[in-house]
């Protein structure tokens, strides 16, 4: 679970750096911050549902 996370993340930044460098595609910078932060808001969510009984 942690695995798949992580390459999700890391692609974020990479979508994220690819879409500030080019200013045309500044969109694709905002989407790549916005995916990211919704991915370590679930990863977050799914380690403490696994913690609670």
């Amino acid at each position: 679970m942690w695995t798949v996370l992580i390459i999700l993340l890391v692609a974020w930044v990479v979508l994220s750096i690819v879409g500030f460098a080019f200013e045309g595609l500044l969109w694709l910078g905002v989407i790549g911050i916005v995916l990211f932060v919704g991915t370590v808001i679930f990863g977050i969510i799914r380690q403490r549902a696994r913690r609670t009984p």
